[in-house]
């Protein structure tokens, strides 16, 4: 069965998050709503949809939002059963109304693969449910560090709402915590799919709001995500950049140089000098040097 986990802390857009559950075609999946000691109790809200879907409903004494995204996100999944597979909705985006449908109907196939990670195509909107975006679609089976490198190149989106996780390798891992929850969605998915497939369900799309109440939307926090953004890429070429082709690997240095070049740290270069010469090669090595003699 399905878990819908949903961290919720705003009212603004939850009730379209709650109607498209409702409106969800086939009901077999049970939501746990997380409160993280909102400012605006959901409860006469809930109270509408008592009937129309399972749920578990939830508040917290404590906000941890604030201090730790991920850490919010953890301890939601810990109010939920042992459904195989995993959903973290946020609380402002909206599910078409086939995508469990659609979960259940490739069911067979992902379990033949043993598929570890989906996602469903998505569609950004905005605070007014405005289209924004077209649908972006993926291959129906793409290796998750090809797809990391396709968003690094701003040629798809993704956001962690849009995936399911199977709960078995779950256990296995915790989310990275980065600043604000800024690419932990990307390390979770690169993690929990074992840096492997990623099965995508293209016939069903979940809308996800990027409104200037929303992490993604908001412009007074561009520090923060620059910092998430540093970390990310430092975490993936100092413990997992094995996982990546060599011409990958020179990428993902190169990102981490970016922040080098700023603070000029003897620790960095010590550190972009050993992935060079253990992952990538001399001659880029050597480039690297020549960069930073060129940029002294």
């Amino acid at each position: 069965m399905l878990a819908i986990i949903i961290p919720y802390y705003k009212i603004t857009f939850f009730g379209e998050t709650l109607e498209s559950l409702a409106n969800q075609t086939e009901k077999r999946f049970k939501v746990y709503i997380g409160d993280d000691a909102g400012p605006e109790n959901p409860a006469n809200l809930l109270e509408k949809y008592k009937n129309k879907f399972d749920f578990v409903y939830h508040r917290f004494d404590n906000n941890l939002g604030g201090v730790s995204l991920t850490q919010q996100w953890e301890r939601c999944i810990t109010l939920s059963g042992n459904e195989e597979w995993i959903m973290i909705l946020g609380d402002d985006d909206v599910l078409g109304e086939n995508v469990v449908e659609e979960f259940y109907k490739n069911l067979p196939e992902i379990e033949r693969e043993s598929i570890n990670v989906i996602r469903y195509a998505t569609q950004v909107i905005d605070e007014k449910a405005r289209v924004n975006s077209e649908i972006y679609f993926h291959p129906i089976k793409e290796k998750s560090t090809d797809f990391l490198f396709k968003k690094m190149k701003n040629q798809t989106r993704s956001s962690l709402s849009e995936y399911l996780f199977r709960r078995e390798n779950f256990k296995k891992y915790e989310f990275y915590d980065f600043p604000l929850g800024w690419h932990s969605d990307d390390m979770a998915f690169l993690l929990l799919s074992n840096f492997s497939i990623i099965y995508t369900i293209n016939f069903a799309t979940i809308k996800i709001r990027i409104s200037n109440i929303s992490i993604s939307g908001k412009l007074d926090n561009i520090y923060l995500k620059n910092k998430a953004t540093q970390l990310f890429y430092y975490t993936i070429s100092d413990n997992y950049i094995s996982y990546f082709t060599k011409k990958q690997r020179i990428k993902l240095i190169e990102k981490v140089e970016v922040n080098f070049f700023r603070q000029k740290s003897v620790f960095l270069f010590f550190k972009i000098t050993r992935w060079h010469l253990r992952k990538t090669d001399l001659f880029n090595f050597f480039k690297f040097i020549r960069r930073i003699y060129i940029n002294s």
